[in-house]
């Protein structure tokens, strides 16, 4: 459960903002929307394999430069 401590005259909006944050720092909604469907395992190999392809290019570039 998230708790957001609300000092007295802060802002609704300010305290909305700290909600939402600390909401996403949790991943909550990322894991919600990974459970929403089934992905093969192997998917997600692929995936992180491609992802740490692009990634390792991109470093690859930097250092050349």
């Amino acid at each position: 459960m998230i708790i957001v401590p609300i000092k007295e005259g802060e802002n609704i909006e300010r305290a909305l903002k700290k909600l939402k944050r600390k909401f996403e720092k949790t991943g909550v909604v990322k894991e919600l929307r990974n459970r929403q469907k089934f992905t093969k395992p192997s998917v997600v190999a692929r995936d992180r394999r491609l992802k740490a392809i692009y990634i390792q290019q991109l470093r690859q570039e930097e250092m050349d430069k």
